[in-house]
């Protein structure tokens, strides 16, 4: 059973960003995404401030993001890294079957990668880190990638519009697949 902490907090600045675009995306009409929610179940609760110090997941998450855009079905989860090495043990096996079966299905899977220490952010399509997990499997395989391995093209640009517009990759993403 898993505990959950403040520790579990890390990367709300990313998703309170990227639900912020989900939000301009919706009342552009161009999709609908919408934040996964993670059932726990409250051990101890700080009563003066109204926060839950201490939970246990009710079952394991899938990924952060579920959604619909223009009739292409998607889902990706929101990570945030500090190097430009992000840890393979940021991503959970459940996660990657998860997103291996939503691909079987033509849905398109996905991370958005947040390097926070030189303020770029990327969208990795599931290929890519299906190719960085079987790397890291192999005996004496890498635990991680680096965000120079990553390609180019999926950088994100940050805007005041739309802020982390990442159907911008998405399409790239698609046109790579026809």
């Amino acid at each position: 059973m898993s505990v959950w902490n403040s520790r579990g907090l890390r990367g709300s600045g990313l998703e309170e960003a990227i639900n912020f675009t989900n939000e301009k995306y919706l009342q552009e009409h161009l999709a609908l995404v919408q934040k996964i929610p993670i059932p726990i179940t409250p051990i101890e609760i700080d009563k003066a401030n109204y926060h839950i110090t201490l939970a246990y997941f009710e079952k394991k998450s899938t990924v952060d993001y579920i959604g619909v855009v223009q009739g292409v079905p998607i889902c990706f989860d929101a990570k945030e890294c500090h190097l430009d090495r992000f840890t393979l043990r940021n991503i959970h096996e459940h996660q990657m079957e998860f997103m291996k079966h939503f691909e079987e299905q033509d849905g398109i899977a996905f991370l958005l990668i947040y390097f926070t220490h030189v303020d770029e952010h990327y969208y990795v399509p599931y290929r890519d880190v299906a190719r960085f997990w079987e790397r890291g499997q192999k005996k004496g395989g890498k635990q991680s990638f680096l965000r120079q391995e990553l390609d180019p093209a999926y950088r994100i640009d940050v805007t005041n519009q739309i802020y982390i517009h990442y159907l911008e990759p998405l399409s790239i993403d698609l046109e790579s697949r026809e």
